[in-house]
Order: structure tokens, then sequence, then C-alpha cells
């Protein structure tokens, strides 16, 4: 059975995590060890500041290339804190741009450095071919969920809070729908860094001592992106303008603090499927704000559950999805579907690398 290691570095800009797993891309045969390795306070804000940089930044732009240099130096030392043997590293990169309607998606991170410095064949590249076909190019952890989820009842929902929110709904059958939610931890981790200096907003404690603007909440969840039909996407930027432009950055820190974790709540809420879900579990960092976890199992008015509760790691699972995906990427296996990404057929993607 192919053992492989995982690597994500979400849009959250907190770190890699990475996880060690064995699996043919199909079944789940063993879960291993795992670990996040925070990236320093120097480097997060530099990637923070790509991000901004992003839409007009060249690729050998030497602030680019520094950070890449310095990202892909944090995943080797993971992959080597791991300290496990792997066939083949599930290398996603870190997104600094997702433009789908333009044709555009673009991870960073050096593969070939990667395989060099770990001897391991590297999978990179996930989302490129999906969006070149026509796709969303996210969410791609659908079918990883479905595999975890074999054996749990049914219809539920899987949802990631991480910069961006993204739900799997799984019926009955095994059927899978997925897509973006809108926005996740990102607008309320820096609403936190810019009014008091934290990198987010821990166990929600600003969130909850303010009071929600219902005013600055209608007109954020009036975006177009929740007119949109599913499968859909998003860029962590993509609410910045709409958030200008509803009044929200003249709120008390406390009380912006509240209504973006109400809008976070509220676009979750928004989603709609063929059946309602018995249950969501919840994965990435949101799962650790209390008031965004209060907040969802008021709305949604069933179980609202930390992925733990089923005996998933919730620190892991994104990380544990791209090595999955990294031997499905071996065995030219499909990674997105059309419920999932709205590409037309089942669509494999990545490349490997061997650091030659």
């Amino acid at each position: 059975m192919p053992r492989t290691i995982g690597l994500m570095s979400g849009t959250s800009l907190d770190g890699v995590d990475a996880a060690w797993l064995e699996t043919d891309g199909v079944r789940i045969l063993g879960l291993g060890p795992s670990l996040t390795l925070p990236y320093d306070p120097a480097l997060r804000r530099d990637l923070r500041e790509i991000l901004d940089l992003a839409p007009t930044l060249a690729p050998d732009d030497p602030r680019l290339i520094s950070a890449v240099e310095r990202l892909t130096d944090y995943h080797v030392q993971a992959v080597k804190a791991l300290d496990r043997p792997a066939d083949i590293i599930g290398f996603h990169g870190q997104t600094i741009l997702h433009q789908p309607s333009r044709g555009r998606t673009w991870q960073v991170g050096d593969a070939a450095s990667l395989a060099r410095s770990t001897g391991m064949p590297v999978a990179f590249d996930f989302r490129s071919a999906d969006v070149a076909a026509g796709g969303q190019g996210a969410p791609l952890a659908p079918v990883y969920h479905a595999a975890l989820a074999e054996i749990l009842p049914k219809p539920m929902a899987v949802l990631n809070i991480g910069g961006v929110a993204n739900v799997t709904w799984i019926g009955i059958d095994g059927e899978l729908i997925a897509f973006d939610t809108g926005p996740g931890n990102g607008p309320l981790d820096d609403w936190s860094a810019r009014h008091t200096g934290a990198a987010f907003d821990r166990d929600g404690r600003l969130a909850r001592s303010g009071r929600i603007d219902q005013t600055v909440l209608r007109v954020l969840m009036s975006h177009p992106f929740f007119r949109q039909p599913a499968p859909k996407s998003l860029d962590r930027l993509d609410f910045a303008q709409a958030l200008a432009a509803s009044g929200a950055n003249a709120l008390a820190a406390a009380d912006g603090a509240a209504t973006l974790a109400a809008f976070t709540i509220e676009a979750i809420g928004a989603a709609s499927f063929p059946q309602r879900p018995r249950n969501w579990l919840v994965c990435g960092g949101g799962r650790h704000n209390p008031v965004i976890m209060e907040g969802l199992a008021n709305r949604l008015g069933v179980p609202v559950q930390p992925v733990e509760a089923v005996g998933w790691n919730g620190d892991a699972l994104e990380a544990q999805c791209f090595g999955f995906l990294a031997v499905r990427v071996r065995r030219g296996l499909p990674l997105s579907f059309p419920s999932s990404t709205g590409v037309a057929v089942p669509a494999p993607g990545g490349q490997i690398t061997y650091g030659n």
C-alpha cells in the first residue's frame, strides 16, 4: 500500500501542516503522525503582503522569490520533522491568487527543491488542470471527505473553515456536492491583526464582546457571490471591496469582529443542498472559535461538531487530503468532479517532480 506525506499551507497563512498516511487513493488504510510547523511572523507578514500584490505580481519579483524560498524550506523542515518514509509527497503550495473566472489559479512553492531536499517524488500543481478545463479549481477535498466518511450516517456535511470556508455535502448514496460558501477566518483574522495586533481572534473573545451590525451584515450578504449557483469558489480577498463599501471598517473593534464572525456564519447558513444534512462536521481553524461554532449550531438547527467528534484529526485533515490526492495523481485518478468544481467530466490533474 502506498505511503504518502501530505503538506498543506492554507489561506490563513499560519504555517504548514504535514501528515503521513497509507492509501491507494481510493481507500484509507492507515493514518499516521502529523504536525504543524508555524511560520515565523516575518514570513506570515510577507505572504499576507503578497496576497495583496498577487494580481499584478511578476513571477521574478524578488519579494516573491524570497518568500517562496522560505516557504519551501518550512515544508522541507516539516517533512524531516515527521521522520517517516513515503513513496510520494503531496505538496499543495501556498495559494496567492485564485480567479477561476479568468482562468487563473496560482499556488507558489518550489516542488523540485522539496523533492531534492527530501529524496522523495513530489506531486504538485493540483488545481491548474481543472481551471484550464473550465472548472473552479476548488474545492478538491470532497473525494477525501467521502473516503473518510464511508461508514458515517448520511446525508452529512463536512465544513472547512480556513481563510475561505468550503463545504462538502455527501448524500445517502455517496453523491457529492461541494463549493466555497464564502469568507472563513480570513476577514476576521485581518481585522484582529489590524485592531489588536493578534493574528486571530483567540477563542472568539473580541467577537463575543461586540454587537453585530445588522445593516453591514445585510450589505455583505447582498454580494453577487451568494446569487451564483454552485459549484463556485473564491479568492481569500474577494470580499475586500465589499467590506470597505459596507461600512464595516468604521465599526469599533469588537463590533467589527462580531459582524465578521456573523458574516461567516450567515454565508455558511445560506448554503443549500438536495437534502438537509443530519449533522455538520467542522475542520479548519474556525472550529476553534466558539462564537462561530455556537452561531452555526443556532443557524443550522442540527448538530455542528468538530471533526474530532468522529475520530478525525481536524488539524491534519487537509494535509492528509493532499497526501491522498498525490497518490491519485500518480494513478491518474480524477481529482475534481462536475459537482465539486463544475468541470465538464471527472478530471485528473497534478504533476510529479523527482527534483531533476
